[in-house]
């Protein structure tokens, strides 16, 4: 069976200098090359430091912008060559979910308006059937059903992504881009949110690219690690692997960042533990 998706020889320049007529003199590189593959159900990992390139690839993966060259298959199908209808087609199973949940809700919209919206658009639900959809969704990552009408100010960050995953899974998608989603939020709160992350995946067989600086989380989460640097690939394997017996000077580097991995692993792996467990006791309305 292919991979659900397959990057191949993804290209991406920005220009950084210009001369008196407006052209291109001088182009710096995002990423270089990347390649990869996502199994249906599996969770990708990308780490690196700041501008290595892992933002950039979430997004040309979905078209959120467009590469200088390179290919991204969709079961087997070119993304980049879909036509104006087959690309909304394509975003209804393939969704984001950014690291600042506030920036990617419309201020202006309650929150059933912001959840329903794509039941309209992508599976053409209205009125009560809407309605009862988006109810379904708050409830599914612990909202409650008299939070509909709120707008985006009036919600907690640790809520407002609980939103954005509601509002991605509205077009029921089989592959989500998570781009540094907990990296806002409080640690109790990352806990939480991690942890529907990983039982929506079970549920659903979603797959996932993380992206994310915090190693300790992709180890928890990631099957597979991709390490970036400046653009390019360094580094990719099982996550046990890459952790355990990194190759790349790079991927050492960024281990040995955390004065002892291991221990750093087991203790955040604690938290996400102990935060499922508050979950489950105090239920989703005790959530700040």
């Amino acid at each position: 069976m292919s991979p659900l998706l397959e990057v191949s020889e993804l290209v991406k320049t920005y220009p950084v200098k210009r001369n008196l007529l407006g052209r291109v003199r001088e182009r710096t590189t995002v990423t270089d090359h990347v390649s990869f593959t996502v199994e249906r159900g599996e969770t990708l990992g990308i780490v690196g430091e700041s501008g290595a390139g892992k933002s950039t690839v979430g997004r040309l993966v979905l078209r959120l912008i467009e590469p200088d060259s390179g290919s991204v298959a969709f079961e087997g199908r070119d993304v980049l060559a879909l036509s104006k209808k087959e690309l909304r087609a394509f975003r209804q199973r393939a969704q984001m979910i950014f690291q600042d949940p506030f920036s990617s809700l419309d201020p202006h919209m309650t929150i059933r308006e912001a959840v329903g919206e794509p039941l309209t658009i992508h599976r053409g639900l209205k009125g009560s059937e809407r309605d009862a959809a988006v109810t379904a969704l708050l409830g599914r990552v612990g909202l409650r059903v008299d939070q509909l009408d709120k707008y985006p100010r009036e919600f907690s960050g640790g809520q407002l992504q609980r939103i954005a995953i509601a509002r991605a899974l509205a077009t029921e998608p089989d592959f989500i881009v998570c781009d540094e989603p907990v990296a806002a939020l409080d640690v109790s709160i990352q806990a939480q949110v991690l942890n529907l992350l990983i039982d929506l995946q079970r549920e659903r067989g979603l797959a996932y690219v993380f992206v994310s600086h915090d190693l300790s989380l992709v180890r928890f989460l990631a099957h597979r690690v991709v390490v970036m640097q400046k653009g390019v690939i360094v580094e990719t394997g099982p996550t046990e692997q890459v952790f355990t017996d990194p190759q790349h000077p790079y991927t050492r580097k960024l281990l040995e960042a955390i004065p002892d991995p291991r221990a750093h692993f087991l203790a955040r792996r604690a938290e996400v533990l102990a935060g499922k467990a508050v979950a489950a006791t105090a239920g989703p309305a005790k959530e700040s």
